[in-house]
């Protein structure tokens, strides 16, 4: 939505004659400042920009890292920006979000590139066993695998802003100890990504996809009974009333994306895609990627002190009960990237490559 105003800042109803014959006038009401502003790329006109992600309001991802970010955007354009945050999916779903930025249903979108099975197949190898210890290496390595232009032509239908980690994966289940790939046989666990999938299933339990915002009944349900996710969301999704035994162990790393309207961006003058730029790649994406590390130490302290059960294992990849089929689950994931055409084992040699070189 664009609105331009002249400097009187009055807005009346008139009829469609009166404002024909009113047009002249109006358009030399406007100072002269304006109208010069406008033709060197800039004026009065604020363009909404509506921003959709499926978190909740509350989230402090939300709070801290995006609400801020929206109002930096406003300041840097001197108030010719607003970004409009809908949060909970309330304008598009969990797993389409990233679709409808390209098509530009919405004008920016956040979405964990998990959620669509098969449409960033080299990303999600960032997301193996393994690779990451945290949100901030994790988003470092995304970023040399983009801008070396492994992963870049996977967000070709979009305009960038970021990309991003959200730290190590863990267990969580309601009073059922996971020490061994053993206690997962036949449990039913609720997965956030291919990539999750494929080592759930290869510890003999049940992968089951659905969105963070359905776990809570369906654990009250006896749905599922347990779930794969990072520590952030545990208190932000009201889990930790339910949740009570977890398992600490890097089998999965979820990645994000923000996305922009590539028409969107396109259609706004140059100084105003400066203040997206300035305000977009790399560093935004760490100072969130921040965010989760932090928040998910804190909530693991949390529910230490709350007395929840723990067990910590945290190099799998050397542990004689959980390498073999963690290493099993990575490959079935890269033999699904390879039947899609794709070279996944070479690309997952650099991903290994830029995390030795990306210790956060």
């Amino acid at each position: 939505m664009k609105i331009k105003l002249c400097k009187t800042r009055l807005v009346t109803r008139v009829t469609l004659a009166t404002a024909i014959a009113l047009s002249g006038v109006a358009l030399s009401g406007c100072s002269n400042n304006e109208q010069s502003a406008s033709a060197n790329g800039s004026s009065d006109e604020v363009t909404i920009l509506r921003f959709s992600h499926f978190l909740n309001a509350t989230d402090n991802i939300n709070t801290a890292g995006f609400e801020p970010w929206a109002k930096k955007i406003e300041e840097d354009s001197n108030g010719r920006l607003k970004v409009e945050i809908y949060p909970s999916s309330t304008l598009s779903e969990a797993g389409a979000t990233y679709d409808a930025s390209a098509k530009g249903t919405i004008d920016i979108g956040m979405q964990v590139q998990g959620y669509t099975a098969g449409r960033f197949p080299l990303t999600q190898v960032v997301e193996l066993p393994g690779i990451s210890n945290t949100g901030q290496q994790q988003t470092c390595i995304l970023y040399k695998l983009y801008d070396d232009g492994i992963i870049s032509d996977e967000y070709a239908d979009v305009h960038l802003l970021s990309l991003m980690g959200t730290g190590q994966g863990a267990l969580h289940t309601v009073d059922t100890p996971i020490r061994t790939p053993a206690d997962m046989k036949g449990m039913r666990i609720r997965q956030p990504s291919v990539v999750a999938s494929h080592v759930i299933d290869a510890l003999d339990a049940a992968p089951i996809g659905m969105p963070i915002g359905d776990v809570y009944t369906s654990l009250q349900r006896g749905v599922i009974d347990g779930m794969a996710v990072t520590w952030q969301p545990i208190q932000a999704f009201r889990l930790d009333e339910l949740l009570n035994t977890h398992t600490n162990i890097p089998f999965y790393n979820s990645t994000l994306v923000v996305s922009m309207n590539k028409d969107k961006y396109n259609s706004l003058p140059d100084d105003l895609k400066k203040v997206i730029d300035d305000n977009s790649g790399v560093e935004m994406s760490t100072e969130i990627a921040k965010i989760f590390d932090d928040s998910n130490a804190e909530v693991m302290a949390a529910a230490r002190a709350k007395g929840d059960t723990m067990i910590d294992i945290p190099d799998p990849l050397n542990d004689p009960n959980w390498r073999e089929p963690l290493l099993d689950g990575t490959q079935r994931y890269l033999n699904e990237v390879a039947e899609k055409g794709l070279d996944g084992e070479a690309v997952y040699e650099q991903v290994k490559a830029a995390s030795a070189t990306c210790k956060v």
